[in-house]
């Protein structure tokens, strides 16, 4: 929607999504989030809020990242895993995603991890396979409530590995078509074009996929 000056507003203000958080199509995934924050070490570990403007339940098209982001993990209570983030992750993804055929409302991003991840030193890490086997369960819970999910796309190695381990680990996982891609981070530079090239092909075929089951 535009406004009356024909200015493209943007994205919903976080504080705006942040009163939608336990509306449909994501109040039962945001309970899952609270459910996720009390159950780290200290029990108040980070997690960032499904995005009310994303397909939450509704989602036919997952897309698995690793972990949430500094941007998000400093925004705090107002930290949103969407395609409405202002960091240069999300706006790669955004450029494959406007080049392809998949609708973004067909699309639920989220983490492999959903809790962030540091270091001793304070600093984001990468996820281990520790970490991946910890929030295995959590992944579960996720998929049991994605009923109309038709493809996972991970990004990046860590992303893929905690699918896999999900899907073959898992006593009864939610098995659908999985295209995997490079991590869209710009410090992957080795190569970016022929990711961005990737990654649009596999959400051209994540939409395919998604028509044809419909």
């Amino acid at each position: 929607m535009r406004s009356r000056a024909g200015v493209d507003p943007g994205p919903p203000a976080p504080a705006s999504k942040r009163a939608r958080v336990h509306d449909d199509p994501v109040g039962r995934l945001n309970e899952l989030a609270d459910q996720w924050r009390l159950e780290g070490p200290s029990t108040s570990r980070f997690v960032p809020w499904f995005d009310p403007d994303g397909a939450g339940t509704r989602a036919q098209v997952l897309l698995l990242m690793e972990a949430p982001g500094p941007r998000t993990v400093a925004a705090g209570d107002l930290g949103f895993s969407s395609l409405d983030n202002d960091d240069p992750t999300t706006r790669q993804v955004h450029r494959a995603l406007t080049a392809s055929k998949l609708d973004p409302a067909h699309c639920l991003r989220w983490n492999v991890v959903p809790w962030a991840l540091t270091g001793l030193d304070g600093r984001r890490r990468s996820p281990r396979v520790d970490d991946l086997e910890d929030a295995r369960p959590a992944l579960s819970a996720l998929l049991a409530e994605l009923i109309d999910l038709r493809v996972v796309v991970p990004f990046g190695h860590a992303a893929l590995e905690g699918w896999m381990r999900y899907l073959t680990l898992a006593r009864h996982p939610v098995v659908v078509p999985t295209l995997a891609v490079p991590h869209p981070s710009p410090a992957n530079g080795h190569r970016r074009q022929e990711a961005v090239q990737r990654t649009t092909t596999a959400l051209d075929r994540a939409a395919d996929l998604c028509r044809r089951a419909a």
